[in-house]
């Protein structure tokens, strides 16, 4: 679902970037972050999540882990999988000719 952790170009965090694309259902995932008492920032177009690390979640799916520690994001990156593994944004309603 997602490929490897890599490090950013900057070299100040780490990023998962979802293999197939998808688009995230960012309120279903809030909600779920919220009742496990996980801080939010909700930006609309993002989430910021404090695990720790800091972590932001876009609609497009990518995540990104603000630590150069790559245990760390690891770490991060599969106790979040517990809310985006599942939060896939629902299609959207076919298109009606006419």
């Amino acid at each position: 679902m997602y490929r490897a952790l890599r490090l950013c170009s900057q070299g100040g965090g780490f990023e998962a970037i979802p293999d197939p694309p998808r688009t995230l259902d960012l309120w279903r995932i809030r909600a779920s972050l919220e009742a496990a008492g996980i801080p939010i920032l909700d930006a609309r177009v993002m989430l910021i999540a404090s695990l720790p690390p800091e972590v932001t979640i876009s609609r497009s799916g990518r995540l990104l882990f603000k630590t150069p520690d790559e245990e760390v994001a690891r770490r991060a990156f599969e106790r979040l999988m517990a809310f985006v593994g599942t939060a896939d944004a629902p299609a959207p309603p076919p298109r009606t000719t006419g």
